[in-house]
């Protein structure tokens, strides 16, 4: 049977679906029960949706359909065709009657439901599950209204508001709604422009996250306690959804009638709804197609006659981009504009909050949390507005303990690991007959036995702490259940609920929170540290912050204090020789950092000036990596990219209607994203003097204004300018008079006047400092080899290879490389070229495996030299259950060396075997405290020979060392033997005497 034809949609589908349902059950003919059926048990359906809101049992009457459904005989498979039965027969006449007296032009779903309410079998089932029969036509029929069927969709626009929107009012009655603290002047102005009698309709304009839907929401509650006038007492807030009443609009005019089914239902109220629209700029050019109208022109003459009262909220960008455009509608709203709270009120939001976050994730929130989650966020996330981004980070705070809460503490985990490697490991080793593995296998079980025995009572900790968290926020949310309760009772003044919840009820939840409070702090008491960690502290909110902005936690921290009065310290270490320039540069962020610099400008703001190569641009970088713990952090831009005047844009964004405007500028848009870095302008006197007039609005107001109009903050970064003006002047004084000469002074001052005259007055004005950078003399430069060679041996290190440099080596460098001009940058490409290109050679030829150790020297000769690259081999070869022994082994010179560093005198016994199973050497036995020759006349020489017994060895060895060190155990034996062994040699012998075969090596041992 199709359900087409003259139906409704919907109408049509509730009889496929019943036929549907017939073919699935084998039964013989389509019957008034299956449509039934399919109708009550489709939740959306609108006889679904009446019967939840009547007196009855929905669910019941799912069931009595069931049973209804199974007493039809039934055969497999099913028939072919199913036709109707002549009751069904019967209700589509019923309902045609019906469609004909309406004067529909299609059968809708509220006449198919009525006919069927008119079969015997049918009213049994509703009302065995309590319903009356009477009150359910009567709902139905309120619902059809007087309104025509004249389209195949006219069903979707019946309960349109409960289809397209949210009752506020409900949902306050509910307890679904955070409770709104604050903002009473500004649900006071919506009141009264509710109140008045045409052009009622306030609209909230303020910027994201303010809480312009939080008025809204706070005026529902308002309605629920009555604390509204008389004109507003026992309306319905209903908050309209504008991407609901577009979605599956497919044809042309059905999301007009969509809207007007709403408006319908707002006027049939008569006063009694208010529509909220959130983001209300989206009514502009709603639904429009060609020849239709958008929403907004369809609401204008409601709001103009004050049929309906609405409530719009937009932010200020969309409010002025949108709604000040179109003049007829924007006179049709007033404006309640809504301010960001101050931190201070921020907190107390926060405070009301409190309660709910911390029931809902179960966990206890600190008040200190509170105050940092507001002031952290308005410190450091700038591009967003409180109290949201506030109520953000108390929200992620909470998830994270509570994701915390739901996991197994680490204490647990990492024994739980380690149970699991051994049992693995006993398994494996269970099925080998050697020694070595029977012994390991003894040693693996006796660990599984005491990680099992450590896990146990942990586990038994972590359960019981668990329980008790859980059954405290059980309590906690039923609390705040029975206090939403409560408020809803007083606002219906139902006297003896109210009564049984404030003097029954709640104070006897309250007191099983407190005896489970009290349990838990004996639990903490019992145990030094409790497995599970449940409050949320400011570290925690930090800890998010850190996240989100890419700020290290460190710096969100009271010890940051101690890390920027070391500041200056830590800058001189890493650019040498220019103390002043460091000391003016921790100069102007302490100040920041202690709140007393000028206000609205950035964190500091310098133009560093001097020769190439002295350490402007390092100099940057070290202060971006002392502030925010990276290089990465600093923003550079090259100056003499910005020649032409229209490189402005690439700075700030093009222009409207040119080609990159939606891209945005490279420095908005990095300072967008990262706002706490060091933007360095390198070499600024190349730019056009129009790209510098950019940066005055940027040092000055500490904000920059991009092509889009949006507000970039720069209060937070650092703002470092380089330039070689003058540096003519400083290079040929210098030459004459070094360093800190009366010269260098008169320099200094001929630079600064180049500057003076290059420069725009207005932009110099505008900078904390001018700093001079001297030139770099020999002593400095010498420093500077030793710096950036650091560097090498740190990129070493991740080999594992310890580098050394003679002090006849650097000086080389600096003979080499120097030249006053050019400065510090030749050293380090002299470097580079020399030394990490022969390093590069050796590692590539696998001459420097990991755990060697590399001396780099220069060795005159004659009137020429060469570089000397003397590979040491650092190894840890493992004595049994004792201490290591260290060994240095060094295949270029005509003697081996063997350090071996010990606790007891047996752990001796493996080099002895070493030596032993080497040829004749002859063997001196020197005793040294930390690697310092006691005396030479401590040493003693002894052959080894091939037949030389290994305990007889040892123990002469171990002999000679008590008799010199006496009862302390913790020296230095020195064993030194003729003949040179490759490394690769040695390292074999020593894996054949290491017991297991194992080696541990230890790069970072750096012995000389």
């Amino acid at each position: 049977m199709s359900g087409g034809g003259d139906f409704t949609e919907m109408a049509g589908k509730a009889i496929k679906d019943g036929v549907r349902l017939a073919r699935e059950r084998g039964h013989l003919q389509l019957d008034p029960a299956h449509v039934f059926s399919i109708l009550v048990k489709e939740r959306s359906s609108l006889p679904a949706q009446v019967l939840s809101r009547l007196n009855g049992d929905s669910q019941e009457v799912v069931k009595g359909c069931d049973r209804l459904l199974g007493s039809f005989s039934s055969q497999s498979p099913a028939p072919e065709e199913i036709s109707p039965n002549n009751a069904m027969r019967g209700v589509l006449a019923e309902a045609e009657r019906l469609r004909t007296a309406g004067g529909d032009s299609y059968l809708s779903l509220p006449d198919l439901f009525l006919a069927l309410l008119k079969q015997k079998s049918l009213k049994e089932v509703l009302s065995s599950a309590g319903y009356s029969i009477s009150a359910v036509e009567k709902a139905i029929q309120e619902v059809r209204g007087s309104r025509k069927v004249d389209s195949q969709t006219a069903d979707e626009n019946f309960e349109a508001l409960s289809k397209y929107g949210r009752d506020l009012v409900a949902d306050a009655e509910n307890g679904k709604l955070d409770p709104v603290i604050g903002r009473d002047d500004e649900i006071r102005r919506v009141v009264q422009v509710l109140a008045r009698r045409t052009k009622n309709n306030p609209i909230l304009v303020g910027d994201p996250g303010v809480g312009k839907t939080a008025i809204a929401e706070g005026l529902a509650q308002r309605v629920v306690v009555g604390d509204v006038p008389e004109a507003l007492k026992d309306c319905r807030i209903i908050a309209l959804d504008v991407g609901a009443l577009i979605s599956g609009a497919k044809y042309r005019g059905e999301f007009e009638e969509r809207l007007k089914a709403v408006l319908q239902e707002v006027k049939d109220a008569e006063g009694r709804v208010v529509l909220f629209i959130d983001e209300a700029h989206l009514l502009i050019g709603a639904g429009k197609t060609d020849g239709a109208m958008d929403a907004a022109n369809l609401l204008k003459p409601m709001l103009a006659r004050g049929e309906l009262r609405c409530i719009g909220a937009t932010t200020v960008d969309e409010y002025r981009k949108y709604i000040e455009k179109d003049a007829a509608l924007e006179r049709r709203f007033q404006q309640v504009h809504v301010e960001e709270p101050s931190v201070q009120t921020a907190i107390t939001i926060l405070r009301g909050l409190k309660d709910r976050y911390a029931a809902h994730h179960g966990v206890s929130i600190q008040d200190a949390s509170l105050v940092a989650a507001a002031t952290l966020s308005s410190r450091y996330i700038t591009s967003r507005f409180l109290p949201d981004k506030a109520v953000d980070l108390l929200d992620e705070a909470c998830s994270k303990i509570r994701v915390q809460l739901s996991s197994q503490p680490e204490a647990i985990d990492s024994l739980e690991r380690r149970r699991q490697y051994l049992e693995v490991e006993v398994k494996a080793l269970s099925k080998e007959k050697d020694q070595g593995s029977k012994t390991r296998l003894a040693e693996a079980r006796k660990e599984l036995s005491s990680v099992s025995e450590q896990l146990a009572p942990l586990r038994a900790r972590y359960q019981q702490e668990r329980e008790l968290i859980d059954d405290l926020r059980k309590a906690k949310q039923k609390l705040q259940d029975l206090k939403r309760k409560l408020e809803v009772m007083e606002a219906r003044h139902d006297v003896d609920a109210a009564a049984d919840l404030r003097y029954d009820a709640i104070p006897g939840v309250q007191q099983r929170i407190r005896e489970l409070e009290a349990k838990k702090k004996e639990q903490e008491d019992a145990t030094e540290s409790p497995l599970l960690v449940e409050t949320v502290t400011p570290g925690h909110i930090a800890e998010v912050v850190s996240r989100w902005t890419g700020i290290p936690v460190s710096k969100l921290s009271q010890g940051e204090k101690t890390r920027l009065l070391s500041l200056e310290g830590e800058l001189r270490k890493r650019v040498i020789g220019q103390e002043e320039a460091a000391a003016a540069v921790a100069r102007a962020v302490l100040r920041s950092a202690a709140g007393l610099a000028r206000r609205n400008q950035p964190t500091g703001s310098f133009l560093f000036a001097g020769p190439t190569g002295v350490g402007k641009t390092e100099l940057a970088k070290a202060l971006a990596a002392e502030l925010f713990d990276s290089e990465a952090r600093m923003i550079r831009f090259d100056m003499s990219e910005y020649m032409e005047q229209h490189a402005v844009s690439r700075l700030i964004g093009a222009p409207p209607g040119y080609v990159g405007h939606e891209a945005g500028g490279q420095l908005t848009e990095a300072l967008r994203r990262h706002p706490y870095s060091v933007v360095l302008f390198d070499e600024m006197e190349k730019a056009h003097p129009q790209v510098l007039n950019v940066l005055l609005q940027l040092l000055d107001d500490g904000r920059i204004t991009d092509s889009h109009g949006r507000t970039v903050d720069c209060t937070n970064c650092v703002v470092i300018m380089t330039s070689n003006l003058g540096s003519e002047h400083l290079m040929a004084m210098a030459a004459d008079a070094g360093r800190h000469g009366p010269a260098l002074e008169k320099a200094r001052s001929m630079v600064l006047q180049t500057i003076r005259r290059s420069l725009r007055p207005e932009l110099l004005n505008r900078l904390d400092d001018v700093i001079v950078f001297s030139p770099l003399n020999g002593d400095v430069l010498r420093q500077v080899v030793r710096l950036q060679l650091a560097d090498v041996v740190r990129r070493l290190d991740e080999l594992e290879v310890t580098m050394h440099i003679t002090d006849a080596a650097v000086d080389r460098v600096l003979k080499a490389a120097h030249d006053p001009e050019m400065g510090a940058r030749p050293l380090k490409r002299y470097m580079e070229r020399h030394l990490v290109s022969r390093l590069s050679t050796l590692v590539l030829e696998d001459k420097l495996p990991a755990g060697s150790s590399v001396t780099i020297d220069w060795k005159a000769t004659g009137g020429r030299g060469d570089w000397d690259f003397d590979v040491a081999m650092v190894a840890i070869f493992n004595t049994g259950e004792r201490a290591a022994d260290l060994v240095l082994l060094s295949p270029r010179n005509k003697s081996t060396m063997l350090y071996a560093i010990a606790e007891m005198p047996q752990e001796f016994r493996p080099a002895a075997q070493f030596l032993l199973r080497q040829r004749d050497r002859k063997m001196r036995v020197r005793v040294l405290q930390h690697f310092q020759p006691v005396a030479d006349a401590d040493a003693e020489e002894m052959r080894v020979s091939k037949t030389t017994n290994s305990t007889k060895l040892g123990s002469a060895i171990m002999s000679k060392f008590v008799d010199v060190a006496g009862n302390n155990l913790k020296r230095t034996v020195k064993l030194e033997f003729q003949g040179a062994f490759t490394a690769s040699i040695a390292m074999e012998a020593i894996e054949k005497v290491a017991p297991g075969g194992v080696i541990i090596r230890q790069p970072r041992a750096r012995l000389r």
